[in-house]
């Protein structure tokens, strides 16, 4: 059964190896055509697909919506029972159908055009030599093919999911032919994200959940602040210093001048300190004591990042400030360890 396994898996790679070749050859202008119709797109991109395209199709809508690409999937017999209002004008389409005959996926051609909402589709049938066909550019080489089914012909773009055989031993399942929409789906969606200037930043906003959005939450989520956060003096006698440490139960405290931040003193701090002056140490103040460079961090960088850095420096805490020094929050290696980030 092994060897099952593996022919599935050679038989799928060996079409997405044809897919990617088609997308870098034949196929580039069509592939580009796609990605600057969906960024010229004033509303939303409607997927559409039935059965295992169906499923696909939902993917790719989401993988889109994810991405900085508005989507949603549209069902096609739903959209023949009242769901069709979703398609409205500034939209693009993109329909799936293997076989690019798909009745369902047909009867909503009437409205796509009624609309002018340009439609993009993702068929594997074969693709002919079109005499009757206008000829691609001397840069984009051969003369365009012409698509067989009903579907691809009434296409915008029609972009090539052919494949040689499904990786089903029958040759009847939806296996290879899905997956090539699965990634050609992939490769729109990237694509276009880099067109439109999608960054991180864009990109945690919209993950807020799962662990993926806690690896992207913002210190500013984290952070404690208020009363919570230990403040004294630099005057402060020492006794004072160990009595907010201890009450606010962070393992160190800012030392601050008003709000701005002039140094922090941490549980390793103190330890030094008395092995050094023992009950002695009872008499210096805060400035004393204090490490006058600390560790800081902004409130928007990412929770990942001020881990990294506590980390790297071997500490349990970063002092929040903003960029005249203000103290805003800490925020603590456990609360990092809550949310299940480390």
């Amino acid at each position: 059964m092994k060897h099952v396994g593996e022919n599935v898996v050679r038989i799928e790679a060996e079409a997405l190896r044809a897919l990617a070749d088609r997308i870098s050859g034949p196929m580039a202008a069509e592939f580009q055509r796609a990605v600057e119709l969906m960024v010229a797109c004033s509303g939303r991109v409607v997927v559409t697909g039935m059965g295992k395209s169906g499923i696909i199709a939902r993917k790719i809508a989401a993988t889109l919506s994810s991405t900085g690409s508005p989507a949603l999937y549209l069902h096609p017999v739903e959209a023949l029972h009242g769901d069709l209002g979703m398609i409205v004008r500034g939209d693009v389409v993109l329909a799936l159908s293997a076989s690019g005959e798909t009745e369902e996926i047909l009867q909503l051609l009437a409205t796509i055009k009624r609309l002018q909402v340009p439609l993009i589709t993702m068929t594997c049938d074969e693709l002919t030599a079109g005499a009757d066909r206008p000829a691609l550019s001397a840069v984009e080489g051969n003369a365009r093919s012409t698509p067989a089914s009903t579907l691809a012909a009434a296409a915008d773009v029609a972009l090539d999911c052919s494949i040689s055989k499904e990786a089903c031993s029958l040759g009847l399942a939806p296996t290879a032919s899905t997956t090539t929409m699965l990634a050609l789906g992939d490769a729109l969606a990237v694509a276009l994200s880099e067109k439109r200037g999608f960054k991180e930043e864009d990109f945690a906003n919209l993950h807020p959940g799962g662990k993926l959005g806690k690896r992207l939450a913002r210190v500013e989520s984290l952070m404690h602040t208020g009363d919570a956060v230990p403040r004294v003096a630099a005057a402060t006698k020492m006794p004072d210093v160990i009595y907010e440490m201890s009450r606010k139960k962070l393992g160190m405290t800012t030392v601050v001048d008003e709000e701005r931040l002039l140094g922090v003193i941490s549980d390793g701090d103190l330890r030094r300190v008395l092995e050094k002056r023992g009950k002695d140490a009872l008499d210096l103040t805060a400035r004393d004591c204090m490490t006058r460079t600390p560790k800081t961090v902004g409130p928007q960088e990412f929770a990942a990042a001020a881990l990294a850095r506590m980390e790297e420096k071997k500490i349990t805490s970063l002092v929040v400030v903003d960029e005249s020094q203000r103290v805003l929050g800490i925020v603590h290696l456990h609360d990092l360890w809550g949310t299940g980030m480390v």
